[in-house]
Parts: C-alpha cells; sequence; structure tokens
C-alpha cells in the first residue's frame, strides 16, 4: 500500500441534489435561512435565478447564502398573488437542468400566478409529462410552447387542491420529489401513491425527504402489506418504494427556518476516488460523509466488487491503486454514476454488465450511447444494451497506450469528468467540451490537476 506521503487529498465539492433541495425549502421557509457550503454551478445559479425571479430574496455573505424566502411576488411562499396584475408569466429559465426544472415545476404549481418554463435546446426534448398530468390533477393548467409533454410550456397555478394523486419513478425520481416539495404548501392534505412497475433513483427521494424534515415538516411514508392494509415506517429503513405498495402523507403546513450546511457530493467525489484507484498513487477525498442518504455513496460497493481498496472515517475516504476485475449490477439506484462505473470497467479484466439504468437516454445527452462509442474510441469495446452497457474489459494495457484520442462529451458535464480518467491508461484524450463541468464542478479541472498522472496532460481542445 502507498505511503500518506504520497497520497493526495481533495475536498469534495458540495451536494448538487442537496443544494438545490435545500435553495428550495430555504426560499419557503417562515424565517430567514443561513446556507453554508452550497454548490456553486451552473445548475445551482439555474435554481437561485428561477427562485428569485418568482419572489424569492437572497444574498451571499461571505461563505453563506442567506434566504429569506418569498416576500413579494408571484408564489409568495405558496400563497400569494402576482403583484403586477398584468398576467406576464414570470421568466422561468431553466437551461439543461433537468433538476431545476422538474423540482421547481410542481413548486410553482403550488403559488399563484403564470409562468414560463423553457430552456436550452436539449431541454426541449426531455419528458415532464407525467409530472405536468398529476399538477393538472391538483389544479395546475399548462400551456404547451411546443412538443406537448416537454418544455417550452406555460404554467397557470392557482394553488394546489392536495387529495390523493398517483406518481411513478419509472423515468425520473425528481417528479416525486417535487411533488412532495411542494405538499405542504396544498389547502389540504396530499396522498401520492407510487405507481408503475418499477423503481429507480429511490435514495434521491431520501434525499428530499431529509430536507423536509429538516426544515421541519411533518409526513409519514406507508407501505401495504399483503391483506391491503396501510402501515407506517420509518423512512429512513427503506432501501426502496414498491409501487403499489408505497404512499406519502402530507399534511399542510409551514416549512421552518434552519440554519443549514450541504455535505459533499458523492456522484463528484466519484471521478476522484476512481482516480485513486486507477492510479498510481491514493487518493483521500474529504467531506464524504459514509452515513449518507446520497445514493451515490454505492460507488464504494461498486467499485469494491470490482476489487478495489478503500479506507473510509468520519471526515472522508481514501482510495487505493487496485487491480480490478469485471462485475454484473443493478445500477438503477445510482444511476450517476454509470459514467463512473463504465470507465473504470475499462481499466478492469473480464466484462462488466450495467443493467436498471435506460432512463440514461434522457439525460443531458444520450449517456449510454455517448459511454459506448466513446470508450470505443479509446479502444474498450462497449456494447449497449436494452437497459445498460456491457464494457468489455481488457485492462489499462488493452487502452490505445500513448496515443491522442479525441473524445465528445456531448455537453454532458458527467460524461466529460468520467473520460478524463482515460488519462491513467496513457491514453490522451481531447475533449470537445471542457466547460462544460461547470455544471456541477466548475473546480474539476483544478482538482483534476492534483491528481493525474505527472508524465501525461490532460488535453483541452
Amino acid at each position: 500500500m502507498s505511503t500518506s506521503a504520497e497520497m493526495v487529498t481533495i475536498t469534495a465539492p458540495a451536494s448538487k441534489s442537496l443544494s438545490h433541495r435545500a435553495l428550495i425549502a430555504a426560499s419557503l421557509a417562515a424565517r430567514r435561512c443561513d446556507l453554508e457550503n452550497v454548490l456553486q454551478s451552473v445548475d445551482l445559479d439555474v435554481t437561485r435565478q428561477c427562485l428569485e425571479a418568482a419572489g424569492a430574496v437572497m444574498a451571499q455573505q461571505d461563505a453563506l447564502l442567506r434566504v429569506d424566502g418569498f416576500k413579494e411576488g408571484p408564489l409568495g411562499g405558496g400563497q400569494g398573488a402576482d403583484p403586477s396584475g398584468l398576467g406576464k408569466p414570470v421568466d422561468i429559465f431553466v437551461n439543461e437542468s433537468g433538476t431545476s426544472c422538474r423540482l421547481l415545476t410542481a413548486v410553482l404549481a403550488a403559488g399563484h400566478g403564470a409562468f414560463k418554463v423553457h430552456g436550452a435546446d436539449r431541454m426541449h426534448e426531455r419528458p415532464i409529462g407525467e409530472l405536468t398530468t398529476a399538477l393538472e390533477r391538483l389544479g395546475a393548467k399548462f400551456d404547451w410552447l411546443g412538443n406537448e409533454g416537454c418544455p417550452p410550456f406555460v404554467l397557470h397555478a392557482e394553488g394546489l387542491s392536495g387529495g390523493r394523486v398517483e406518481i411513478s419513478l419509472e423515468e425520473s425520481s425528481q417528479y416525486l420529489s417535487g411533488l412532495l416539495l411542494a405538499a405542504p404548501l396544498a389547502r389540504k392534505p396530499m396522498s401520492i401513491v407510487l405507481t408503475g412497475s418499477k423503481s429507480l433513483s429511490w435514495p434521491y427521494v431520501a434525499l428530499t425527504l431529509r430536507v423536509m424534515q429538516d426544515f421541519g415538516i411533518e409526513f409519514s411514508v406507508q407501505t401495504r402489506d399483503d391483506s391491503g392494509e396501510w402501515n407506517s415506517v420509518p423512512w429512513r429503513s427503506l432501501k426502496r418504494a414498491e409501487p403499489g405498495r408505497t404512499r406519502f402523507e402530507i399534511q399542510p403546513g409551514e416549512y421552518e427556518g434552519a440554519d443549514y450546511r450541504v455535505e459533499g457530493d458523492w456522484s463528484n467525489g466519484s471521478y476522484l476516488l476512481a482516480a485513486g484507484i486507477v492510479g498510481s498513487r491514493p487518493v483521500r477525498v474529504e467531506g464524504l460523509h459514509a452515513d449518507s442518504l446520497q445514493g451515490d455513496r454505492a460507488v464504494l460497493e461498486i467499485l469494491a466488487q470490482m476489487g478495489a481498496r478503500f479506507a473510509t472515517d468520519y471526515t472522508g475516504v481514501t482510495a487505493y491503486p487496485s487491480s480490478l476485475r469485471g462485475v454484473d449490477v443493478d445500477m438503477g439506484r445510482c444511476p450517476d454514476l454509470v459514467p463512473t462505473v463504465a470507465v473504470t470497467a475499462a481499466f478492469a479484466r473480464g466484462e462488466t454488465v450495467i443493467r436498471g439504468v435506460p432512463h440514461l437516454r434522457l439525460k443531458e445527452c444520450d449517456r449510454l450511447a455517448a459511454m459506448q462509442t466513446q470508450l470505443a474510441r479509446a479502444g474498450c469495446p462497449v456494447e449497449e444494451t436494452s437497459d445498460g452497457l456491457l464494457v468489455h474489459g481488457r485492462g489499462p494495457e488493452g487502452l490505445r497506450d500513448g496515443e491522442s484520442v479525441e473524445l465528445q462529451c456531448f455537453g454532458d458535464h458527467r460524461i466529460a469528468m468520467s473520460l478524463s480518467l482515460l488519462a491513467f491508461a496513457g491514453v490522451r484524450p481531447v475533449l470537445d467540451d471542457v466547460l462544460c463541468v461547470s455544471k456541477s464542478y466548475p473546480g474539476f479541472w483544478e482538482d483534476w490537476a492534483k491528481v493525474s498522472p505527472a508524465n501525461l496532460e490532460l488535453q483541452r481542445s
């Protein structure tokens, strides 16, 4: 094992998922909130700007983001009205942030007024119809400005009625998370029932429940037994949510003010940990909580199955250079890790089967096709399956050692960061879009310079 003198230590960026949810909860809170360690990135700027457009008041003060909530404006804490009286829709530009679009669409539907929700071209191809159908049943109205079921649209909000509503997790867990965040603002209690045939990305729902609880919202999670009876269960004990057997009961109530610190991001920390595994020096990532509810904490379990060695403690995780083997893994609970695992699998010996992630075709790009084509360019054969990838790992020497390879990022931050790992195999990646990492990890290239091979410089076109 390498000595501590050779170790590289980096602090993980703040959790993107928790930062989105904390910003929304703080904006809806009854008193001022001081948020610490909120991620500063393009996607979080989008959420902040949309909330401010709807009337939230925020100010950065040194390391704190001070949020005074909705003092005026069309959302008005969920029960206000458009003060202009002109009926002009509030401009809600979500750019390429699917999280901002889905969470805020539900929350804004709990307000009063008209909101024009639109984004970059790719966002206008990403579905949201299942969420808007649920919101229509609760009283919202939508005027579609392009393809029905996708942005852009104008949301006409008159508050949410409450009552029973159904939603599935098959396309995105963010539909449910949006409904959960909006539910306390409804006029009557809301019962959200899971439908569909399978559940994906449950840990992201757990993060939503955690933030709601931290900001004083009371709710119960119930499961149905074989006799048809519904019973409340400790929500932190759930590992998945079964369609037809899981529902959420939320009473109307106010978000309470809270001073909140956002923990480190396991998704973005995964690239750094993988660098410690496929590289020649251990990498320690500070700020990752071993007891985190983030689903991407599963990176430890998945890479350990491949033979990776880790050491964890209360303040972080250390990854050590390791020999890897192929595995068969269902990644439906942690889809954002797929690019990291796919590239790491190229360093392994044997086949790696990644299953359970067909919805990755609906992300910032088609992530399955992106990983298949780009890893093939680097010398690793990859097959795209109906719900994932089959990576034919040949070990690091099986990649194009010493060759300069032009690779596409497709404007996707996770594709860019994961492909950078190829530098550890001697490949010289030439990425066509290095700036796309600003979506979730603006400081990535500065941190990457600390872990990347000394004899290789990552090329950036």
